[in-house]
This record gives structure tokens, C-alpha cells and sequence, in this order.
């Protein structure tokens, strides 16, 4: 497979793609399900590590986000406690 074609977050880049699937082309991580419960800092070094092509946006509780989906970005929604409450993946 080739690498991803798309620019740095922001902007948004989706390419062909609408699944986080898809836009890892079966070789890099589109989802983190291991880092519920970690600080903001340990998610971002670990999902740069394992998709370097993807811009991690910490989203604090009660912020909001957009709808659109995106192939190089993650959303990462913390606690009050700066901690992942959600599993983090490409969109």
C-alpha cells in the first residue's frame, strides 16, 4: 500500500475514505481502545507512534467538535482530570 497522500491536521483530509478503517490502508492504527483512563500527553505520544500522518485535538469536557470527518485528525475527549474518556480513533 502507498502512503497516505493527505496534508498535516488542519485542514481536514479524507481522500476516498469515510471509515477510520480505510484511512489507516491496513498499516497504521486508527483506534486506541488502551488509552481510556490516560492523561492527555500519554494518548498523543502513542497516537503519534502509531499514525504518524494523523493531528491529535484534545477536546476538554463540554467542548464540542465538528461534524466533518477527517483521515489525519483524532479527537481526544479528556476529563476534567485531563484523562481519555472516550476511545480515541481516526475521524
Amino acid at each position: 500500500m502507498s502512503e497516505p497522500t493527505w496534508l498535516p491536521y488542519p485542514p481536514c483530509a479524507s481522500s476516498i475514505c469515510m471509515s477510520s478503517e480505510c484511512c489507516g490502508l491496513g498499516k497504521y492504527e486508527t483506534i486506541w481502545p488502551g488509552l481510556l483512563g490516560k492523561t492527555a500527553e500519554e494518548a498523543r505520544a502513542v497516537i503519534l507512534k502509531g499514525n504518524p500522518h494523523v493531528g491529535v485535538v484534545v477536546v476538554p469536557k463540554g467542548g464540542g467538535t465538528t461534524d466533518d470527518f477527517c483521515c489525519n485528525r483524532v479527537w481526544v475527549f479528556v476529563d476534567e482530570n485531563n484523562r481519555v474518556r472516550r476511545v480515541p480513533k481516526v475521524g
